[in-house]
């Protein structure tokens, strides 16, 4: 499996927790609505723990990119780790910038608050910087025939 670096440190949490919250998701809020209020409305009982906006749409995003996190922690652990933290950078943005009071919805299917926007700014970053902090490593040549 090979050395413990920060990106397979990242991909193996990040991606474990990502399927944990994706499941607990589903408890939240099953829905796949879409629409302007991305299937939630505004009941507290479609905020995980209170805080985290959620729908059908959100939970199987959270659980995909975490089994990809597992599963490239063995062998693309900082390739993960550096696309992963500039999606979520991206979605960040993009979360920050559609979010009014309270909701705000990413391809008008997915919803976001400014907690989902700061959560997904903090694994962005910090996808960065394990990808960044994690050398690349270089394929050994190749022996030539004689």
């Amino acid at each position: 499996m090979g050395e413990a670096t920060p990106a397979r440190l990242y991909a193996t949490l990040v991606g474990g927790v990502l399927v944990i919250a994706g499941i607990i998701g589903f408890f939240y809020n099953a829905s796949f609505g879409s629409g302007a209020d991305g299937g939630i409305g505004d009941d507290k009982h479609y905020e995980v723990f209170g805080l985290l906006a959620v729908n059908g749409w959100h939970n199987l995003v959270h659980i995909a990119t975490g089994l990809l996190g597992l599963v490239a922690a063995g062998y693309a652990a900082r390739t993960y780790a550096l696309g992963l933290g500039l999606v979520y950078l991206v979605i960040a943005i993009w979360g920050f910038i559609v979010v009014e009071q309270p909701y705000g919805t990413i391809l008008d299917f997915i919803p976001v608050n400014n907690e989902d926007n700061f959560l997904h700014l903090i694994l962005g970053l910090t996808g960065l910087a394990a990808g960044a902090a994690t050398p690349a490593v270089s394929r050994p040549a190749e022996a030539k025939p004689a």
